[in-house]
Formats: structure tokens, sequence, C-alpha cells
């Protein structure tokens, strides 16, 4: 063959030895870019998840304080009617 081919082959597989790198490396960065969408996507979701966890505490809370009252209105009126019972001893 004459030493013109052998340039050509050369040539032609550098360029498709650059071809691969590149779309390999496109490959991987468009990989590395879904991650990085479903990463913040997941952050947005646990961010939503924590912010309604907490609304939640925070009604669980107010119900407790409201409990603790009721009990307390309840044991009230529990020790007036032993005051008022003439059976109850004092």
């Amino acid at each position: 063959m004459s030493t013109w081919v052998w340039i050509v082959i050369v040539i032609a597989a550098v360029v498709a030895l650059v071809l691969v790198v590149w779309g390999g490396r496109r490959a991987q960065e468009r990989r590395v870019e879904g991650k990085r969408e479903e990463a913040g996507e997941l952050r947005q979701e646990a961010a939503a998840r924590a912010e309604s966890a907490r609304h939640r505490e925070s009604l669980v809370n107010e119900q407790q304080e409201r409990l603790r009252e009721e009990r307390a209105a309840a044991e009230a009126h529990a020790r007036r009617a032993d005051e008022v019972d003439p059976d109850v001893p004092s």
C-alpha cells in the first residue's frame, strides 16, 4: 500500500478514537447531570416532607395541650363532686 493510504487510515483511526472518547465523556456528563437533577428532586421532596412533619407535630402539640386542659378540668369537676357528695368521706 502506498503511504497516503496509511496516512488516511491513521487519520481515520484517530478521528474515530476522538469521537469515541468525546461520546463517552458526553454520556458521563449526561449521567452526572441526571443524578444532580434527581438529587435536587429528592432534596425538594425531603424538605416538603420535613415541613409537613413539622406542621403535623405542631398540631399534635396543640392537641396534647388541649387534652391536658380538659383532663385538668375533668379532675377539678371530680374533686368538686367528691366535695359535694355526702357519701364520700372527707
